[in-house]
């Protein structure tokens, strides 16, 4: 029998060491180090030990025969973003801010699938049943056939899920962090727990073909929280994100071994619940002053959705030592790069001025596809004057003052038509081939920054 040994796991990084420290040498954070009692080491020669069997092997053709209709719940924008529906046997982790909406999301995306005859429980670590019940009235869902427990045992839960008398096809748990293991001498929430819990739910679950949702708790940093090995552990993981001063959600995939990754859905955030945005670039727009200075409107993609956004930028003249550069929906780092390129490659005076950048509505933008937009913007606002109102911007923006050519051209500009957009500023399309021309809408290439500054100066 493996004898037990007591070891110091970070609970924010999951590093391990053999004493305890006020501050985690791996990932800097302080008061994090928790003593847990793991088992040793597997012995040497393990192998060659008897009753150990030889792995059965089977060729890459026959996987191919078999194949597993995906659970569509219906809500479009959630199975869009899993790649079309939740994959029988799949485990998925969607972790966000606390109150965002994630115990909503998954109460009305698995009553939805109970309504199509998809077996499906609800396993609720932090909630009572009638806690559970009350927001599904709120939400109009009490009609759902759908099972609820409230259980924190993964003893129990795992009996449940190999129970043959009763079939399911979804099962939730929420969350993760609550669940533990009573063989364990740690608490709740630790790397231990959460890393051994979700281990035995997940071979459970793949054993008996039931796919499985794990909610997750994230740390101050926006991060998973628990050991990173959970998210290598499942195949999709999704993270919940938005403003609580907007009304607008956004769940973005980052992993989906099942479908693409980067993909988005939108949802808004309404009395019933959470609704769906079908079309997301025209809710995003329809608040924007087309009058103003330092406006531009962003064809940004986000996975294989085109997404319209208005980039907002405010420049004023600064006092301080240090001017301020506020940031909000975009990457501070990256507006630091671009305000240096606008001075040294176009001869804007920016280093003594306060900037202000915002992507209107809350969503935040990852790609560099933005900085053709955010540098059409902050020109705007440095030079008081208005911007096209029926002119899109695209293209990444090199240290040299070149403009980058952004993959789907064409799609960013088909959204941008069907919305009435009449004129592009955009990458030269001279060396991508498979791009042409859409109707309703024209093309500016260019190849420098500086072109771009003559068009509007």
């Amino acid at each position: 029998m493996a004898k037990a040994q007591k070891t110091y796991v970070c609970q924010s990084c999951g590093a391990v060491s053999m004493r305890w420290s006020g501050k985690c040498d791996a990932c800097g954070e302080w008061n994090s180090i928790a003593e847990e009692v793991s088992e040793a080491s597997v012995p040497k020669g393990l192998g060659r030990k008897k009753g150990a069997r030889v792995i059965e092997f089977v060729g890459l053709e026959g996987a191919a025969n078999k194949t597993y209709p995906r659970h569509q719940s219906g809500i479009n924008e959630f199975d869009r973003v899993l790649g079309g529906g939740i994959v029988p046997g799949s485990a998925t982790l969607i972790g966000g801010d606390p109150g965002i909406g994630k115990s909503t999301l998954l109460l009305q995306t698995v009553c939805e699938l109970a309504r199509r005859g998809v077996p499906c429980q609800y396993i609720s670590g932090e909630e009572a049943i009638d806690q559970v019940r009350m927001r599904g009235q709120r939400l109009g869902l009490a009609d759902a056939p759908i099972e609820l427990a409230s259980a924190t045992n993964v003893r129990d839960i795992v009996a449940s899920m190999e129970d043959t008398s009763k079939p399911v096809g979804v099962i939730v748990i929420d969350s993760i962090q609550t669940m533990f293991i009573d063989s364990i001498d740690s608490a709740p929430g630790t790397v231990t727990q959460v890393r051994t819990s979700a281990q035995e739910i997940i071979r459970t679950a793949k054993r008996r073909n039931i796919a499985v949702i794990f909610v997750g708790h994230v740390t101050k940093e926006g991060q998973i929280a628990g050991p990173r090995v959970l998210e290598h552990l499942v195949d999709t993981v999704l993270h919940f994100e938005g403003d609580r001063s907007h009304h607008f959600r956004i769940l973005r995939g980052l992993k989906n071994r099942f479908g693409p990754t980067d993909e988005i859905g939108v949802f808004e955030m309404v009395q019933e619940g959470l609704a769906e945005v079908e079309n997301p670039s025209a809710l995003f727009l329809s608040q924007r002053h087309q009058n103003v200075p330092g406006s531009a409107v962003l064809a940004a993609l986000e996975g294989t959705r085109p997404l319209l956004v208005e980039v907002q930028a405010l420049v004023a003249p600064s006092s301080l030592a240090s001017p301020r550069r506020a940031v909000l929906g975009w990457d501070n780092n990256r507006l630091a790069m671009l305000v240096a390129v606008l001075e040294t490659r176009c001869g804007l005076q920016l280093s003594g001025c306060d900037i202000f950048l915002n992507i209107a509505g809350g969503i935040r933008i990852y790609e560099p596809a933005a900085d053709m937009a955010v540098a059409a913007a902050l020109m705007s606002a440095l030079g008081g004057y208005v911007l096209p109102p029926e002119t899109i911007f695209f293209g990444e923006i090199g240290l040299a003052g070149e403009v980058r050519q952004v993959t789907q051209a064409d799609l960013r500009l088909k959204e941008a038509a069907k919305l009435g957009f009449k004129e592009a500023i955009m990458p030269s399309r001279k060396a991508a081939k498979d791009v042409k021309p859409v109707k309703g809408i024209r093309g500016v290439e260019v190849t420098r920054l500086q072109d771009v500054t003559d068009l509007f100066s």
